[in-house]
C-alpha cells in the first residue's frame, strides 16, 4: 500500500472544502516523492551505492513482485528502464502522481468525488471529501504528536512531515502560526535523520532514500 502518499493526500484533502491547499505543480512533485519513498519503504528503490556502476545519487529500482497497490506501479516502471536522480523522476512522474493516488483512495472507498465545474478546454474542478475520518485522523494525531508534541516520528510520519515542509506546506494542516512556526521548526529536525530503527532494514532504507529525495523538491 501506498501509505505515504495515501495518509499525506488525506491530511491535505482532510478540510471543508475537499481540495488540497496546495498548487498543483507542488502537490504533483511532492505525491511522486512520496510513491518513490513508498517503495523505498518496500525495499523495491534505493540510491545507488558506492562502488557501484551507477552514477552517485541516482535511484536504483530493486527485483521482486509487481505491487499489490497500482499506486506505486508506474513509479517501480519508470525506474525499473534505468536509474535516474531523484530530480528527474520526479520531474517525469509529477503529472501524473496526483491522479494514480487519487485514482486508489477512489477505488479503496477512502474518498468520494464531485464534479464542481465542467470545461471542454480546461481541466474539469472536483473535491474529494473523505469517507474514513478515523484513518485521516489517526495520520492528523501522528503528525501532530510528532511536530507540536516532540513524540519520537513513526517512519511514514517523519516522511510525510519532511514532504511537506520541503513545499511549504505544513500550513495546508490549517494550523495556528504559533503552532505552524513550532512545527516548522520541528519538522526540519525531524528530517535531519535519526529516526530510522537501525535493526530494521526498510526504516534504513527509507531514511537513506529520503535524505536523496527530499532535495530534489527544493
Amino acid at each position: 500500500m501506498a501509505r505515504i502518499a495515501e495518509d499525506l493526500l488525506l491530511l491535505l484533502l482532510d478540510n471543508p472544502s475537499a481540495q488540497p491547499h496546495l498548487d498543483r505543480s507542488s502537490l504533483g512533485r511532492t505525491l511522486a516523492a512520496a510513491l518513490i519513498l513508498d517503495l523505498a519503504y518496500d525495499g523495491r528503490v534505493r540510491p545507488a551505492m558506492p562502488g557501484e556502476p551507477i552514477a552517485p545519487g541516482h535511484l536504483v529500482a530493486l527485483s521482486g513482485p509487481v505491487p499489490m497497490d497500482p499506486a506505486v506501479r508506474p513509479t517501480l516502471a519508470l525506474l525499473a528502464v534505468a536509474p535516474l536522480t531523484p530530480a528527474a523522476a520526479i520531474a517525469k512522474l509529477r503529472k501524473r502522481s496526483e491522479d494514480d493516488v487519487l485514482d486508489q483512495l477512489l477505488r479503496t472507498g477512502q474518498l468520494h468525488q464531485i464534479q464542481l465545474s465542467s470545461h471542454r478546454l480546461r481541466r474539469n474542478t472536483y473535491k474529494w471529501p473523505v469517507n474514513n475520518p478515523t484513518r485521516v485522523a489517526q495520520a492528523r494525531k501522528a503528525l501532530q504528536d510528532t511536530l507540536l508534541g516532540q513524540h519520537v516520528a513513526d517512519p511514514v510520519t517523519a516522511i510525510i512531515s519532511g514532504l511537506l515542509l520541503r513545499v511549504d506546506g505544513l500550513a495546508a494542516l490549517n494550523l495556528d502560526p504559533v503552532a505552524l512556526q513550532h512545527a516548522q521548526a520541528r519538522a526540519r529536525e525531524v528530517s535531519a535523520g535519526g529516526w530510522a530503527d537501525r535493526s530494521k532494514t526498510t526504516e534504513v532504507n527509507l531514511e537513506v532514500t529520503a535524505a536523496a529525495v527530499l532535495p530534489a523538491l527544493g
